[in-house]
């Protein structure tokens, strides 16, 4: 497992994070709308449904919501994925879904403070890239990411400042049904995969991988640089294993945040009804404490 990750904390100490999944406990729930992304920029939690996007305060308190966030795309879309949020823009992975697999793949940009639509990252289908499931910005390197829920197998790399792919880096293994991404600043990924059978109570996990490519050129054709994948957690504490969606960090706390639908029955990625005791699906963002094992002074 790699080393825990130093951040600012407390009285004029570094605080070492953990990063082993023993090391985080949950601390709370929040039921939220929408049902695909989460981000945090330390004051606020921000929400991505299908066809929404919506705003909380870190009580869970909603205070904006955005019910039309394609109006005003030049390329027509009709899903968006998991988000991030970075220097007070919204990031969000959209496209149009249709026939298991994606078109007019983009990153949309929003302004954090109104969750209105600016501009957007246009997609190289060149790429091979198939669908956006979701995306993360790397803020050390000034990249967004974006991975791939249909073939799963590479990440999709652009410059946030040339708004110019860059490349792609593969995953081995790939794990399957990607949901979710995250750049730590240590160089690592979160990946969030919806790999467990709710039907047999079995759970969602969290990988991780080093990203290679901030630290070489990523290869624009031929064979991609490789990131080795491991299992960083399994989700059991859910209250009910169903699907796990996007994930991200609060960077002022350090906490781990995870979104998770329960109650409804998904089938190819569609809702085809809802198990025993549910007449609709529950969407609800996990908050896990980082514990916090050693001091390091500045």
């Amino acid at each position: 497992m790699a080393a825990a990750v130093a951040v600012a904390g407390l009285e004029g100490k570094v605080a070492a994070w953990p990063s082993a999944p023993e090391d985080y406990a949950l601390k709370k729930v929040i039921e939220v709308q929408g049902r695909q992304g989460v981000a945090c920029d330390g004051v606020y939690y921000y929400i991505s449904g299908s066809g929404a996007l919506y705003k909380y305060a870190l009580d869970g308190t909603l205070v904006a919501s955005n019910p039309k966030p394609f109006e005003g795309l030049e390329l027509p879309a009709n899903h968006i994925g998991d988000i991030d949020v970075y220097d007070g823009k919204l990031y969000a992975g959209i496209e149009t879904f249709r026939d298991g697999a994606g078109c007019n793949i983009q990153v949309a940009v929003y302004d954090a403070s109104t969750l209105k639509y600016d501009y957007s990252i246009p997609w190289l289908s060149a790429s091979g890239q198939k669908e956006v499931c979701g995306l993360a910005v790397d803020r050390v390197r000034g990249r967004v990411w974006m991975a791939d829920w249909v073939q799963g197998s590479d990440l999709y790399c652009y410059d946030l400042k040339t708004r110019r792919y860059i490349g792609k880096e593969h995953l081995r293994p790939a794990p399957r049904l990607q949901q979710g991404i995250y750049c730590l600043d240590d160089g690592r990924m979160l990946i969030s995969c919806d790999d467990g059978d709710a039907d047999y109570g079995q759970a969602d996990r969290i990988y991780f991988c080093n990203l290679h490519g901030r630290d070489i050129p990523l290869q624009q054709c031929g064979l991609p640089v490789s990131a080795d994948v491991e299992v960083f957690r399994d989700m059991t504490d859910f209250r009910k294993p169903g699907e796990i969606e996007g994930l991200t960090q609060n960077p002022e706390t350090g906490e781990l945040i995870v979104l998770s639908n329960r109650g409804a029955r998904i089938e190819l990625g569609m809702p085809v009804g809802f198990y025993d005791g549910y007449d609709r699906e529950i969407h609800e963002i996990y908050i896990y404490s980082p514990i916090i094992k050693r001091l390091i002074s500045k």
